[in-house]
């Protein structure tokens, strides 16, 4: 069956351009009713116009589709709440969320200023709880929401240079985490997107070899598939150049050491041990760690 979004009324951030403009389309084109949100800043955050998010309204107007634009930035929460009002005006309800602004500003660490940490933190993650907040209770009384936030490898796995983008991109991992579990009553569905595309963000760091196989466009298909009806939840979908791949975030089964005098070498010297991942699991949630190490603690005699 296709993936249909008739009826549900979609909004996506940082849509006037690149990833956030391929997801908008395609969810248009998929009968979505869609906000094309945008500030229309520089790629460092810097500057700002309406004019990228109308002219992804027009398209997919042009089409036949409906859409409305937004320049509201999503570090503005007044601003945010303002274009889920319009939303609600225009169609009623808002269905799905899709986290997609963000900015650069990237540095080595010893390099970057303090406030270019900040704005990167403010953009990604901010934006991303701001919009959230303010659809929230929305999804609840209609007991229906799709959320995704676009997380990356360089918070996964690390990226030089990137310290304020892989900060605010793992702490959207943990923001999915909790709203999944908080939002599951209400068949609200929460997951992260790690993309890898050629797009404004990406234009610098890759040969024109590269970027021509990651088009923007072969990402959003997996968009679709975390905001449909019968979405996942609490996954982490990475995808480009046609490949999709999830990542998990794990926990060992590790070791029972007792806390006496040579508790820190013990855990220095068995540190392969407590790292072996043969039995690894993926927790539910976070008491699970707990429940590991009373587990080991009770099995070895509550010693201490």
């Amino acid at each position: 069956m296709p993936i249909r979004f008739d009826g549900r009324v979609a909004i996506v951030t940082g849509a006037g351009n690149g990833l956030g403009r391929c997801h908008a389309l395609l969810l248009a084109e998929r009968g979505a009713k869609v906000v094309v949100n945008d500030l229309g800043a520089a790629r460092d955050g810097t500057g700002g116009s309406a004019s990228a998010a109308e002219a992804v309204v027009e398209e997919i107007r042009q089409a036949g589709g409906e859409a409305i634009a937004s320049g509201a930035s999503v570090t503005d929460y007044e601003a945010v709440e303002g274009m889920v009002a319009s939303a609600m005006e225009a169609w009623g309800r808002v269905d799905i969320l899709v986290n997609n602004a963000g900015v650069l500003r990237d540095k080595s660490f010893s390099k970057m200023t303090v406030e270019d940490f900040k704005l990167v933190v403010d953009v990604h993650l901010m934006g991303a709880v701001n919009c959230s907040k303010a659809v929230w209770e929305i999804m609840k009384t209609q007991n229906y929401g799709r959320i995704v936030n676009t997380t990356s490898s360089s918070g996964l796995f690390g990226n030089f240079g990137q310290s304020n983008y892989g900060a605010a991109k793992m702490a959207l991992v943990g923001l999915m985490q909790v709203l999944s579990l908080e939002g599951a009553k209400y068949d609200i569905r929460v997951n992260c997107l790690a993309p890898t595309a050629a797009t404004r963000m990406t234009e610098d760091i890759m040969t024109p070899e590269m970027l021509d196989l990651l088009k923007p466009e072969s990402v959003s298909p997996g968009l679709l598939t975390l905001v449909a009806e019968d979405a996942p939840s609490r996954a982490i979908l990475c995808a480009g150049a046609g490949g999709f791949e999830r990542a998990f975030i794990t926990l060992t089964q590790g070791v029972f050491i007792p806390n006496d005098a040579s508790a820190p070498e013990q855990v220095a010297a068995q540190f392969d041990a407590i790292s072996d991942r043969s039995d690894e699991i993926v927790p539910e949630n976070g008491g699970a760690q707990g429940r590991i190490e009373l587990t080991k603690a009770a099995t070895a005699g509550g010693r201490s």
